[in-house]
């Protein structure tokens, strides 16, 4: 059986046998047995990781620790209201700021701790439901993600990309002059419109790259996986995945999350 740790872009986390091209965090969120428990965030800090960093191998479950959440691609993730990690995606961190400075015309790029509680506003309510908000289709950014026609899909090149574990399935038409519930949070709508190009999965980019986004392209392996250990790897179908090779818990986690030492008064977060 699957763990129950595939995020869906209305930020839902459900157990399916599909796997993504990102990983992401939002504490320890399962117990002993490997299941999640109620709470669906131990920290407002929800961050968007690579799958393979310096070739660090992990549990998706290990006592006590973070629990690995698996995203299609970064779009989605987004979608989720996750941002991207300033410590393994510095570059992409970067230019996120940048874009949200310049959005919300601020005088400096914001540091994590500002950007976390608006987020964090901005993607669930108080009865724990996905906050999704209304816009006309020929205003959005590409990359957004939104539901039109009881379709929930990527916002790309005017249309509608169905959303799936497989990937995007063909275009459809979108009025440009219809309003459409966006599931990506206003302030990362924002940051993308002023610049930020989110990572796609490639099936969304069969008649070529918008300028808005960017193609998505998994890492190769940096040698075998040590026996005992779990490793992000390209799956069969060009999706990357986890491989299990033992029960080992953990050997080398990465710097990305509660987990992690924490960031030294001053400093900007992750």
């Amino acid at each position: 059986m699957p763990l129950q740790n595939r995020v869906l872009p209305t930020g839902e986390i459900v157990a399916d046998p599909g796997r993504g091209l990102m990983m992401g965090n939002r504490g320890c969120l399962h117990g002993q047995r490997r299941e999640l428990g109620v709470a669906r965030w131990r920290s407002r800090l929800w961050i968007c990781c690579v799958l393979d960093w310096r070739g660090r191998r992990r549990d998706p479950m290990p006592p006590g620790r973070w629990t690995a959440l698996f995203f299609l691609d970064e779009a989605t993730a987004l979608a989720a209201g996750h941002r991207p990690c300033a410590f393994c995606r510095r570059g992409d961190y970067t230019d996120f700021t940048a874009a949200w400075q310049a959005a919300q015309d601020l005088g400096g790029p914001p540091l994590a701790r500002e950007m976390d509680p608006v987020l964090h506003a901005e993607r669930v309510d108080r009865q724990r439901r996905q906050c999704t908000w209304k816009a006309p289709a020929g205003g959005l950014s590409d990359g957004v993600m939104i539901r039109a026609g009881g379709r929930l899909g990527l916002y790309l090149g005017g249309g509608l990309r169905p959303w799936s574990w497989d990937g995007y399935g063909a275009p459809e038409p979108v009025s440009a002059d219809g309003e459409v519930e966006v599931l990506t949070p206003p302030s990362i709508t924002r940051a993308i419109a002023a610049g930020y190009r989110p990572l796609v999965h490639p099936t969304a980019l069969a008649g070529g790259t918008p300028d808005g986004v960017r193609a998505h392209q998994p890492r190769p392996p940096e040698g075998p996986p040590a026996a005992g250990t779990l490793r992000a790897t390209p799956a069969p179908g060009g999706r990357a995945g986890v491989r299990t090779r033992s029960r080992a818990w953990l050997s080398g986690p990465p710097r990305c999350g509660p987990s992690a030492p924490p960031t030294p008064p001053g400093g900007r977060g992750r």
